[in-house]
């Protein structure tokens, strides 16, 4: 098979967990590739895809191989695959734009963006960049509250004629004016906000729809999450967190039997703690009524490390938007979205995302 040719903007842990995850299956074998939903997609495994451009913004990584930045403060997850070749891809600089938070600058350079002194690509630049690494798709990974980067990064893929995979929440894939305008070009586009392999949300939604087909009237609930790499940091800015809040909110109504008030849900991040890395705690409260208005609660703590987790799911957003290139399907990819993505264009059940998912990748059309 020929390689999946991709650029990322960020370098940070969840792009570090991709990178090593890409190798650390290539020498594997199905029997034995545990962590994978999906072991093939039309053909493609794991190893099959390329990084081939890497933008970043933090002077540590700027200028370095990428088999070099993936590794380099304030990176922090889990290293599970320490022999990765030198690639050939310089971590070009970015353009800043609101993609670094004003309170960083107050917290210890090692836990924090330290801006490079590199001068800031543009719009024009960076388009360059992209179309001469030869990327087909572009994966987007910067920090929740870059509405305008993301905006301008989507700008970007859009006039280097790049698919998109938006990994974060600012509604580009679920907004039908930028959805027309990949259509247009033929170029898909999977978004928005990354699920976990199990992490909070997926979580959450499963004991909500259990909630639902049990017959249990699911009155309060709140998801609070706590971690210490750099997401929680930038989030404890709470002026960036609306679409945060909104993606998470939102997952998890979608599959309700009915809407719950907005005072009887709480979802979203809760504070930062250094310590835990990337390591991220989720505590999770739910409240209703059974038979005869018997009440009942339950109470979970999940412990995840939180950027492998994430990279289970776009390996495989990735292999989804190569056969989508290939059959030259632009616009909103539904069923991948659906399943990996906390805020897709149209919700389903996660049963139903993981069916039409299976009948995309086997060639029948998206709903």
């Amino acid at each position: 098979m020929e390689k999946i040719k991709i650029a990322i903007i960020g370098i940070g842990n969840c792009a570090s967990s991709l990178l090593q995850g890409i190798y650390y299956y290539k020498d594997r074998k199905a029997e034995d590739a545990i962590g994978l939903m999906h072991w093939d997609i039309g053909g493609y495994k794991p190893s099959d895809i390329e990084v081939v451009a890497a933008i970043d913004i933090d002077q540590r990584k700027v200028g370095l191989d990428l088999s070099e930045a993936i590794f380099a403060r304030p990176n922090c997850t889990t290293v599970f695959q320490e022999e990765i070749p030198q690639l050939g891809v310089k971590v070009s600089m970015g353009k800043v734009l609101d993609g670094v938070a004003p309170h960083m600058a107050e917290h210890d350079e090692k836990n924090t963006f330290v801006v490079s002194d590199e001068p800031e690509n543009d719009k024009e630049e960076i388009v360059k960049i992209l179309t001469d690494s030869g990327a087909e798709i572009l994966l987007n990974y910067l920090p929740v509250g870059s509405e305008e980067a993301t905006r301008f990064y989507a700008e970007c893929a859009l006039e280097a004629g790049l698919a998109l995979v938006n990994n974060m929440p600012v509604f580009i894939v679920s907004d039908p004016e930028w959805a027309a305008r990949f259509e247009e070009k033929s170029l898909p586009m999977v978004g928005d906000d990354i699920k976990a392999q199990i992490g909070a949300t997926i979580t959450h939604r499963t004991l909500a729809n259990l909630f639902k087909d049990r017959g249990v009237k699911l009155d309060r609930t709140y998801q609070l999450n706590t971690g210490g790499n750099t997401d929680f940091l930038n989030m404890l800015n709470r002026s960036r967190l609306d679409s945060k809040k909104e993606s998470k909110t939102e997952a998890v109504q979608s599959v309700l039997a009915e809407r719950m008030e907005p005072e009887n849900i709480h979802i979203g991040p809760s504070d930062y703690v250094p310590w835990q890395k990337d390591n991220k705690l989720c505590f999770l409260r739910m409240e209703g009524r059974t038979f005869g208005d018997v009440p009942m609660n339950i109470e979970l703590r999940l412990s995840v490390e939180d950027s492998p987790n994430s990279a289970g799911c776009v390996i495989d957003a990735i292999r989804c938007c190569k056969l989508a290139l290939e059959r030259n399907i632009g616009g909103q990819l539904t069923s991948i979205s659906a399943f990996t993505m906390k805020h897709p264009p149209e919700q389903f059940t996660d049963d139903e995302a993981r069916d039409m998912v299976d009948e995309f990748i086997i060639g029948k059309r998206e709903r």
